[in-house]
């Protein structure tokens, strides 16, 4: 049983396009319904929560009927555009069933690493958590280029728990916890309960999990390292799993939790 994960209390959860899009791209709503009713009730247990969500994207390809994913940067900055407002838009109703209040906070790697800018984006985080309302992260992806990118959601939630101090963040994505090897390949393997950051886990990390993503688990294991730095344990679990954040934060042993070593 990992029982201090139950007292933590400032929680990120991050939420990847592989959990929250259908493999045609557009918005699985079951799922999105599922991540906001366990959100709600651990918010209503007096916990402050950070959501770093994907899905902007996916979001514009319904609103304008897409079928697949356009190329070149300009579109996708285009579809974003588009689907973000959508995206906040279906969030704000799933929440409001709940009476929860919810924010939007879009951000680049400057309002991260510019120390005028991060504290601007602290004090913002900090008023949010004080009106008992829940941010709503993801990176700016309609402005961003390269220069002032994070990259993916797996850092951006990293460096956000970083931000505001989180007790915990856990990483949702397609895949129950961190393998050895690739489990595809190697269908007999168990996800590893626990995982200490000492060791070399890129090498078993392999890269992107699917097509729709911008990560894969080399950026989740950066993402713990991130947070290993500063003494913030992350837990990676399966977005699939029906109730996962209650399990995880009952103290269950689902998923992996990643520790930085001595």
């Amino acid at each position: 049983m990992r029982d201090w994960v139950t007292r933590s209390r400032r929680i990120v959860v991050k939420v990847g396009t592989s959990t929250l899009t259908h493999p045609t791209g557009h918005l699985h709503i079951g799922r999105m319904e599922g991540l906001v009713r366990q959100l709600a009730d651990l918010h209503a247990e007096g916990r402050d929560l950070v959501l770093v969500t994907s899905g902007a994207v996916g979001a514009g390809l319904g609103r304008l009927g897409l079928r697949k994913r356009p190329g070149g940067l300009a579109a996708k900055q285009a579809l974003a555009a588009v689907g973000q407002g959508a995206l906040m838009q279906r969030y704000e109703g799933l929440f409001a069933e709940y009476d929860c209040v919810v924010g939007q906070v879009l951000l680049t790697r400057q309002d991260l690493e510019d120390a005028a800018r991060r504290s601007n984006a602290a004090a913002t985080m900090d008023q949010l958590f004080e009106w008992r309302v829940i941010p709503i992260v993801n990176e700016n992806d309609t402005v961003a280029n390269e220069e002032i990118r994070v990259g993916d959601n797996d850092t951006l939630s990293a460096r956000v728990a970083a931000l505001v101090g989180a007790d915990l963040l856990i990483l949702l994505s397609d895949v129950d916890g961190f393998y050895p090897a690739d489990p595809r390949t190697n269908p007999d393997l168990q996800p590893m309960l626990t995982v200490s950051l000492g060791q070399n886990l890129e090498a078993a990390a392999g890269g992107a999990g699917t097509a729709g993503g911008t990560g894969g688990m080399v950026t989740k294991v950066q993402a713990a390292r991130i947070c290993g730095d500063v003494g913030i344990p992350t837990i990676l679990a399966s977005g699939a799993q029906p109730g996962v954040l209650r399990a995880v934060l009952s103290g269950d042993e689902v998923g992996t939790l990643f520790v930085k070593e001595g």
